[in-house]
């Protein structure tokens, strides 16, 4: 079964580099790679370009009209190849067997959300002026740092099968193709920061799907930056809680308009 990595960014280029070396470390190499850029620069090509010589790597950009992440997820969803859908964030490092252990929980009627440690602001300074990718669990600049911990053996004891909401995050999820094309992929409705990856994840338990929560399996670190404005999270989290109330499967303004 193909895969593809979705990777979604804006305008940083040193932490997408970062990302891709992450990626080129991989036990298992995703089959596929695109880039969802949200109106990037010409910086971010450069270093796409770079990283086409040795990945297969495909860069879906749109014009800069502001965050619209929703809608240039669903392009690039739209052009993936893969039956099974990776999607990560462009301040998303990958710990090495993060694409193995993915592919490795996959489950029919089953999405996929994993952990993630915080690399503090200085450290990600160094991080990317040492181009440096592994990380010490004993490093004073990291929070959450139980989610550094690898253990398959653990993982089966503590990962479960659930339909919370509760932990849900975008940075570190997966699904089979099929499901979120079924559900209508991302609602272009969610304009700005917050819920996008909430809401689609309530939709897919509303298809009576379960949501596998990972622990101490795909880890990954998020790189520390400034946050983005939420001047829209209260219109998005009224879309979310009428998902929730009415039981809505499928949104209009989705993926179908791409495919």
């Amino acid at each position: 079964m193909k895969n593809s990595l979705v990777i979604s960014t804006y305008n940083w280029p040193e932490a997408l580099e970062l990302v891709l070396k992450s990626v080129k470390n991989q036990s298992k190499i995703p089959d596929e790679i695109l880039i969802a850029d949200d109106g990037s620069t010409y910086s971010t090509k450069k270093i796409i370009e770079k990283y086409k010589k040795m990945l297969n790597i495909k860069h879906i950009w749109h014009e800069d009209k502001g965050f619209r992440k929703t809608i240039v997820l669903n392009k690039a969803i739209a052009k993936s190849s893969g039956e099974y859908i990776i999607q990560i964030d462009g301040d998303i490092l990958l710990h090495k067997h993060f694409i193995k252990d993915h592919l490795r929980n996959k489950k029919i009627n089953r999405f996929i959300h994993g952990s993630r440690s915080f690399i503090g602001k200085h450290l990600t300074q160094k991080c990317i002026l040492k181009s440096n990718i592994k990380f010490s669990f004993f490093h004073k600049e990291i929070k959450n740092r139980i989610n550094m911990l690898y253990s398959p053996f653990f993982s089966k004891i503590f990962s479960s099968d659930s339909k919370s909401l509760k932990g849900t995050r975008g940075c570190n999820f997966s699904f089979y193709k099929k499901d979120f094309i079924k559900v209508n992929g991302y609602n272009e409705s969610l304009t700005g920061w917050g819920k996008e990856d909430t809401e689609l994840s309530a939709r897919l338990i509303n298809n009576n799907l379960k949501k596998r929560k990972l622990k101490f399996n795909a880890i990954t670190f998020h790189l520390n930056h400034k946050s983005s404005s939420r001047e829209n999270l209260d219109e998005n989290n009224g879309i979310l809680q009428k998902v929730i109330e009415e039981k809505i499967i499928k949104c209009k303004n989705g993926i179908e308009k791409y495919l």
